[in-house]
């Protein structure tokens, strides 16, 4: 009967079963799935031998006869599961030598996504020491038999893959509780790593292969707004980057890199996508820099071509002359759009409904550089950051493991697609998954931000600290009411914002951690697993170490590697020692990691001082001032930078843009916040406005710049 059963899923779901041969494995054995629709059981049962039992609820059998006759006979161990005798039974039958599945987490799945496990689970392993397998059930959740607000389709495409065979790690001389919290949480660990590999190994090579699959299963669906209130399908889309790519294919040829200069509208992942279509590398460039440091990128880049828009020049107010002279061909979207007939549009879209293929394209696989950017240039000139395919997929699904997106939620976007949190986090993650994105011009508008994200009801919001500190004195206080999340990274989220952003709009932020040659993200804070005041864990499938550093007794300088680390620099300097690295990657932060992984930054190393022999953070002297002197008003800001000193090798300078702070506030709230001493700024210097990075950072280069000019005679 299994043999039936097993063919009827392979012909009707296409099902496939991985790394069977682990089944295999004598008991005590506990294999662990995840839980998304009522047909789980039997896409397992036809792979297992048996003896294997599955863990149901002797409570839900009985409400109707089609349970019972599921949920109570050979192949189950029904229990009660309001019991508390209800674990030791299973206990029993694992200490026997018994073989079990166990649905941890107790129910299916309200998001498609894997939910909580209940504690129970660690509980068990660590009273039977029980071998572990998991499985990730991947495809069922769009199942119609699947409660979760996702897409159904009648027949998706249905695998599972299965896990080595785990051990518990030896936790040592601990309680009970602790063994089945930490037991628990090393169980859920495994799970999510299991669905990680489990996408990295069936899902799209490439970025532009991935969207085309998500828009194949939901054409009609409204993925793309912009400030214009112009709204794409996914049809759309795809229509929109086969023509564009027709028609830009001829003006780019001869470049594999292409400069792009965009802002946040539709054009601009259009224009991305349709480069990929013709198999070249769009270098997008910060216009917020300036056209001196543009041109240097330009340089570095090697690029010859640069894709742009009249009106957005004209609005930034950059000239096309000097990218002229610099030897670029500056190709207009203007004129490129003017070029394509409607006859054009209409056989795009015949074709694309049809499923005829469109003109031949680059096969691109998951290490072909897909995107370069530019690091902010805060501590000397920009660095070009080649991210490959393969680096953007992993961090999207590193990501998309940890968290609980669904098919209904509206991502809000006002991060420049210049930066790699606004482009991988804030624009192809939702083309990807499948969700709604607004893309908006501009986070510098506080008033308009907030009423944005109110009237298109948006329930993800990516910011970060400077930014969402302007839209809360501006904003209404119902204005974020539909949010389920707020991420914020780029920085460090400061204690003030956090609190203002709770108490005035009953939003909870999730601070994350990254860097451009991560794709970005390294670390993040989930609903699931939060730590007000870290950054959140390590991203399923990435490695970390902390080197030493002298003066720093807790912690040291953050190393990582994993899939999402980048392909390498342009700059040959900066290349040759990041490859000399072999994989691994020095974000340059000072960082602590907690018993249970979580990571807390204390600071870049370059913003370590050096005050009479000790390691003073300026980013937590920053931290202990923002917000502090409500008495100037919340448009007070005070940034830290130093100047040598003969006696005591650095002293602090506090920077502020209030004329009326005094030193002696600025000790008293160092004081408050419990440092030292030595984190007190020496100093105060008066600015008109601090300046910014486009992602809202403070460009501690040039303050401390600005500073020098002002001593300079």
């Amino acid at each position: 009967m299994k043999t039936c059963f097993r063919w009827v899923l392979e012909v009707l779901f296409r099902f496939r079963a991985y790394n069977l041969e682990v089944l295999k494995t004598p008991g005590p054995a506990l294999l662990v799935p995840n839980h998304v629709s009522w047909l789980d059981w039997l896409f397992l049962w036809v792979c297992l031998e048996g003896d294997w039992k599955f863990v149901t609820s002797s409570t839900t059998a009985q409400t109707s006869w089609l349970h019972r006759k599921i949920m109570i006979n050979r192949y189950t161990l029904p229990i009660d599961t309001r019991s508390p005798y209800a674990v030791k039974r299973m206990a029993e039958f694992l200490k026997g030598g018994g073989r079990l599945v166990l649905f941890a987490e107790g129910r299916l799945s309200r998001t498609g996504q894997l939910m909580k496990l209940f504690d129970g689970t660690g509980f068990l392993i660590f009273k039977t020491k029980a071998k572990v397998i998991t499985a990730c059930l991947r495809g069922a959740e769009r199942l119609p038999w699947s409660p979760n607000p996702n897409a159904k389709h009648a027949l998706p495409r249905v695998t599972v893959h299965f896990s080595a065979v785990l051990t518990a790690p030896e936790l040592g001389e601990v309680s009970t509780v602790q063994a089945r919290a930490r037991l628990t949480a090393w169980l859920r660990d495994e799970l999510v790593r299991q669905q990680f590999a489990a996408e990295m190994a069936l899902g799209a090579p490439n970025v532009l292969a991935a969207v085309a699959a998500t828009a194949r299963r939901q054409p009609n669906f409204v993925i793309l707004e912009d400030g214009t209130l112009k709204a794409l399908t996914y049809r759309q889309l795809m229509v929109g980057v086969e023509v564009l790519a027709e028609a830009l294919g001829a003006a780019v040829a001869g470049g594999g890199r292409i400069g792009l200069l965009l802002p946040n509208v539709n054009a601009m992942p259009v224009t991305v996508l349709a480069l990929w279509r013709l198999g070249k590398v769009p270098a997008v460039l910060n216009f917020s820099s300036g056209t001196p440091t543009m041109l240097a990128c330009v340089q570095l880049a090697g690029l010859k071509h640069l894709v742009t828009s009249r009106v957005f020049l004209e609005r930034a107010k950059i000239k096309a002359e000097d990218f002229v002279a610099a030897g670029l061909q500056v190709i207009y979207l203007e004129d490129v759009r003017a070029g394509i007939t409607p006859t054009q549009k209409l056989a795009t879209l015949l074709r694309y409904v049809a499923h005829l293929p469109a003109t031949p394209a680059t096969a691109l696989t998951a290490s072909d550089t897909a995107v370069v950017v530019f690091t902010s240039g805060s501590e000397g000139v920009p660095k070009g950051v080649e991210l490959t395919h393969g680096n953007i997929l992993a961090n999207m699904r590193q990501m998309l493991a940890v968290t609980d997106f669904t098919d209904r939620d509206r991502l809000f976007n006002c991060l420049p697609l210049f930066h790699s949190f606004g482009l991988t986090v804030g624009t192809f993650l939702p083309l990807v998954r499948g969700l709604y994105v607004f893309l908006y011009p501009s986070p510098l508008h506080y008033r308009m931000v907030p009423a944005v994200i109110y009237e298109r009801d948006c329930t993800i919001f990516i910011s970060t600290n400077t930014f969402l500190n302007g839209y809360a004195r501006k904003a209404h206080p119902y204005d974020f009411r539909s949010l389920r999340y707020l991420y914020a990274a780029a920085e460090k989220l400061q204690e003030a914002t956090a609190q203002t952003w709770s108490q005035k709009f009953g939003v909870r932020i999730l601070e994350g951690y990254g860097a451009t040659e991560c794709a970005p993200c390294v670390s993040l804070n989930t609903p699931l697993e939060p730590r007000y005041g870290s950054a959140g864990r390590l991203m399923p499938g990435m490695e970390y170490k902390l080197e030493p550093v002298e003066g720093v007794a807790e912690g040291g300088r953050l190393v990582v590697r994993g899939p999402n680390v980048m392909k390498g620099y342009l700059n040959a300097d900066a290349n040759a020692h990041f490859q000399a690295l072999g994989g691994w990657y020095d974000t340059g932060d000072i960082v602590k990691v907690d018993a249970e992984g979580f990571l807390h930054i204390l600071g870049r190393l370059k913003r370590f001082a050096k005050v009479s022999g000790e390691m003073v953070s300026l980013t937590a002297v920053e931290d202990a001032l923002a917000g502090a002197f409500p008495q100037h008003g919340l448009r007070c800001q005070v940034a830290v930078v130093t100047r040598p000193d003969e006696d005591k090798g650095e002293v602090l300078i506090a920077v502020t843009n209030e004329a009326k702070l005094t030193l002696a506030e600025i000790r008293e709230a160092i004081k408050v916040k419990g440092l030292t001493n030595l984190s007190v700024p020496r100093e105060i210097k008066v600015v008109a406005e601090i300046p910014k990075l486009g992602t809202g950072k403070v460009n501690h280069r040039a303050l401390q710049a600005l500073l020098s000019e002002a001593k300079a005679p």
